[in-house]
């Protein structure tokens, strides 16, 4: 089995962006449930973890930004933008967010842990350099790539986003980079309006951001077929020292902001195909990271079924969270012929041997 951690702490249930709103702690709470089972907590690590400095948050960022969000300490109420709400500890939450995945970094570097999942709130793909937006008030993921290039060295980093939304702020983040290939599935048009085909890169990061935008009611064998003829060949070309995911669960076939079809299977496939390229290029270091996802059931199966490929083995949660042999033979022989699949592999070879 791997040796896999868990970042996880009760202030991420404490980041409240108020009643009736989607990104809510339920999302986390459903989760928890499941990992406070002996017979689950007791296959993973749980590293201890400190909240990320504005230096840290600052690779990303503006001062401007980092100091609009700490205003927001302890304030019963706060408005970043009209769909991003604070409460007293999200910017306590938001900084811990961050310190979860540089540490996951640091210790996967390390060869403490062979992979790990981030279990954090708030999500942080839509936040750009001087703006929070879309739930988000750091970029988790992006800061993380930052810090293991300027803090660690490493020149290759790979995110892999599979969120509903297009990740905005990440891909603003690299768009003149090779150091970061950024790949993204997600419906579009649709919130943010950006990850057109066309938004490839410019300058020395041309052709290392890919975009795969899909219409809607795309399900396990488009998102297989995606992984299998695009995401995967594509990082093994790359060559990345590092993977980290975007993993958005609102892709799921019940998730009522978006229109997908994925069901827990599909996230364990996607999770494999990841698995199994970060054993092939970089020694398995990979760290997952929770954004979006909106259907409580699908955020407790889909996070079982991730942590059940990053450990290797079915988790004992008294339901099917592993994929089994039938289902992953198919799922690898996966040929989906939607068009907006075409489209995006064709894009994708202009830059990349598919």
């Amino acid at each position: 089995m791997h040796k896999t951690a868990i970042f996880r702490d009760p202030l991420f249930i404490d980041h409240d962006p108020g009643f009736d709103h989607p990104e809510s702690p339920q999302r986390l709470k459903v989760i928890n449930e499941v990992l406070d089972r002996e017979e689950v907590k007791s296959c993973f690590l749980y590293p201890d973890f400190t909240p990320a400095s504005h230096k840290i948050i600052g690779l990303n960022h503006s001062s401007a930004l980092m100091n609009r969000v700490a205003e927001t300490a302890g304030k019963i109420f706060d408005a970043l933008d009209p769909d991003t709400k604070t409460s007293p500890d999200s910017y306590a939450a938001a900084t811990l967010a961050v310190g979860a995945l540089t540490k996951g970094v640091d210790l996967l570097l390390e060869g403490e842990i062979d992979n790990g999942f981030a279990f954090v709130r708030p999500p942080g793909h839509h936040a750009e350099h001087d703006r929070s937006m879309g739930f988000c008030l750091f970029n988790n993921v992006a800061v993380a790539a930052h810090y293991a290039i300027n803090h660690c060295g490493l020149k290759k980093v790979m995110i892999v986003d599979w969120d509903l939304h297009h990740g905005n702020g990440t891909q603003h983040s690299f768009y003149d980079s090779d150091k970061v290939l950024y790949v993204s599935t997600h419906q579009f048009p649709y919130y943010p309006g950006t990850g057109d085909l066309s938004e490839t890169g410019k300058g020395k990061g041309e052709g290392y951001t890919v975009n795969i935008p899909l219409p809607g009611y795309q399900g396990d064998v488009d998102y297989a077929t995606i992984f299998n003829d695009i995401v995967v060949p594509v990082g093994r070309e790359y060559q990345p020292e590092l993977i980290l995911v975007s993993c958005g669960f609102d892709i799921y076939r019940d998730d009522p902001l978006g229109s997908m079809e994925v069901t827990a299977e599909g996230f364990a496939y996607l999770t494999r195909c990841l698995v199994n390229l970060a054993k092939e290029v970089c020694g398995g270091k990979l760290l997952v990271t929770l954004e979006g996802g909106y259907d409580l059931n699908g955020q407790r199966d889909g996070a079982m079924a991730v942590l059940s490929e990053l450990y290797g083995a079915a988790l004992d949660t008294g339901y099917s969270t592993n994929l089994g042999d039938s289902r992953a033979a198919e799922l690898t022989a996966a040929k989906s012929v939607h068009p907006a699949i075409d489209q995006a592999r064709n894009v994708a070879k202009r830059f990349w041997k598919l």
